[in-house]
């Protein structure tokens, strides 16, 4: 096409009537292949409508256009999603990555559509959206939940293979070993064979796991390009799979200043969970411990983990005042994630006084967290803390132990 211009523009310079000539051959022939490119393609989108946050998935962008067309196509994105590539000739071939649960919509497809002759092309999209749905890292929690139920999870102090604990069903007599409790001394078969046997116990069934999510203010600090309640939301779905594999009944309760999300404990009860905490997002308020463990406190003996900031003293307060409501009548876990830059701060040799500076707050954050941590012991609770990635296995592994202890 520009080709053409400067043809025309120089033939109009040095003769006029040719010049004009091809100038109207020029203008109708890009007038035509206007009209060619007019014709809408066929677009056809595909991806998965439910996808894990921070798991790549394929999307595939097909078109249709008539026989000497040019297609482009490519692909707009809200913030939360991104595609790599976004743009591609003929088609995309791409993958979707989501950053943000809950659920979102992809707009239309733009397509751009160049005439035979490349000298016209029309850009459109039509109204054709999509919606996708980004759940937790379901996949991590899956894998787990399935480690646990094949015996390949393992932890420090517990078995590989099924949990035997002192538990009331009886499962085997086996060989006393030095580290079995007292209690699980056969004393009949001890005396029958003349040598120390052991009752072998299965961890009852049909045990109760609550899981109590803090969604306030708080819960909204970052945290590796998360959010603190991000980690919370993924732990909180490898338990509640796990609890599936191992048959017992899974609720939660999600609060700030008031009960936000509830589910009460039920067989088979991970996936209901997860649909009612996927798109959990931290709110402005604060959180009100006290109206989130009274519906707690009144349930069934139970786990109970609790997945908070683990703050300085003053700012945990309200939730130490309240934990007494829990301690009394449940085993209780509370799960909060570490952060890394506090502990790079502390760990790296200064460059200059403002390092030093950082350093220092940072050591009396951390000086703070285990003052908190402290006191939640005091109490009884099993106080975790873990990296966003490690975090759901860490609270696997709480949940297994409390098994085993026979706790819950």
């Amino acid at each position: 096409a520009i080709l053409l211009g400067v043809a025309a523009v120089v033939a109009l310079v040095v003769n006029p009537t040719l010049g004009v000539a091809l100038g109207v051959g020029v203008v109708a022939a890009t007038a035509v292949d206007m009209a060619h490119s007019r014709t809408a393609p066929r677009v056809q989108r595909s991806h998965p409508r439910i996808v894990p946050r921070g798991q790549p998935v394929p999307m595939n962008i097909e078109t249709e256009v008539a026989s000497g067309r040019r297609v482009t196509v490519r692909q707009p994105l809200p913030p939360d999603l991104t595609a790599v590539p976004s743009i591609g000739d003929g088609g995309l071939a791409t993958t979707l990555l989501a950053h943000r649960r809950g659920q979102h919509t992809i707009p239309a497809v733009a397509t751009r559509v160049v005439g035979p002759l490349g000298l016209g092309a029309t850009i459109r999209s039509d109204d054709t959206t999509s919606d996708i749905v980004v759940f937790p890292d379901i996949l991590t929690a899956r894998r787990l939940a399935r480690a646990v139920a094949t015996g390949r999870f393992s932890s420090e102090g517990l078995r590989r293979g099924r949990f035997m604990g002192i538990g009331t069903e009886f499962e085997s007599i086996r060989d006393y070993t030095p580290d079995d409790d007292i209690r699980q001394v056969n004393w009949l078969a001890t005396a029958r064979l003349g040598k120390p046997m052991s009752n072998e116990y299965r961890i009852d069934q049909d045990r109760d796991v609550v899981l109590v999510i803090d969604s306030a203010r708080l819960m909204a600090a970052p945290l590796d390009g998360f959010t603190r309640l991000d980690a919370a939301v993924d732990a909180a779905t490898a338990v509640a799979y796990t609890a599936d594999a191992l048959g017992d009944r899974v609720g939660v309760v999600a609060f700030d200043r008031t009960i936000r999300r509830r589910i009460a404990p039920r067989r088979r009860g991970g996936e209901a969970v997860v649909h009612a905490i996927f798109d959990l997002e931290p709110t402005a308020g604060e959180a009100d411990y006290d109206i989130a463990f009274r519906i707690v406190e009144r349930m069934k003996r139970a786990l109970v983990i609790v997945f908070t900031d683990l703050l300085e003293t003053s700012a945990a307060r309200p939730m130490l005042e309240a934990i007494p409501l829990l301690a009394r009548r449940h085993s209780l876990v509370v799960a909060g994630s570490t952060d890394a830059d506090l502990v790079t701060t502390v760990t790296t040799p200064p460059d200059g006084i403002d390092d030093v500076y950082r350093a220092a707050v940072a050591v009396d954050a951390l000086d703070a967290r285990e003052s908190v941590t402290r006191t939640l012991e005091r109490t009884g609770a099993n106080v975790i803390e873990a990296g966003i990635g490690r975090l759901p296995a860490a609270c696997v592994r709480a949940y297994l132990e409390a098994k085993a202890r026979a706790r819950i």
